[in-house]
């Protein structure tokens, strides 16, 4: 089976058929006839909401305090560590031997991924890094979700009213 969208065509009968020759060639490879299958709709992802969301970020980055400068030294930083303190985020734990251990590998570990928060607790080292926005790893509904979710700290990181951040670049 494929993780890609086949177009088909509802036929009003109940019966759906693929849109074109090409979506029926894709079909034949990745589908057994007889098979039963279960079917979701597939919603693309607006390119102009793509577009929006990243603007947003930018502006909102262009207005920062010069005190969070730091911690978010360009517009990327600031989406991915969004994305992180938001929950759209992997998580890894490593339990090292020593709290030197731990720091050691923090000074490790730092230089592989700019974006990453990292924090060693005792010998607990704590890695977070932010979920792929991309179209592959992240659908229409879960993109809409995280976008929100980023505007809405934006905001809140600005100290403005929530959805001015998104107002402040609609197109």
């Amino acid at each position: 089976m494929t993780d890609a969208p086949i177009m088909v065509r509802y036929e009003g009968d109940g019966s759906f058929s693929p849109a074109s020759q090409f979506w029926a060639a894709r079909a034949d490879k990745a589908f057994v006839v007889g098979q039963v299958y279960r079917i979701v709709e597939h919603h693309d992802r607006s390119a102009n909401s793509h577009r929006h969301f990243f603007a947003c970020v930018h502006a909102a980055w262009q207005n920062l305090p010069d005190e969070l400068v730091e911690i978010y030294p360009t517009a990327e930083h600031l989406r991915k560590k969004a994305l992180i303190r938001k929950g759209y985020r992997d998580e890894r734990e490593y339990v090292c031997a020593t709290k030197s251990a731990a720091l050691d590998l923090v000074r490790t570990i730092r230089p592989l991924d700019d974006y990453a928060i990292i924090e060693a607790r005792e010998n607990v080292v704590r890695i977070w890094t932010a979920k792929s926005q991309s179209v592959p790893a992240m659908g229409a509904k879960g993109f809409q979700e995280s976008k929100q979710a980023v505007l809405d700290f934006l905001d809140d990181l600005l100290g403005v009213e929530r959805g001015a951040t998104a107002k402040s670049e609609a197109a």
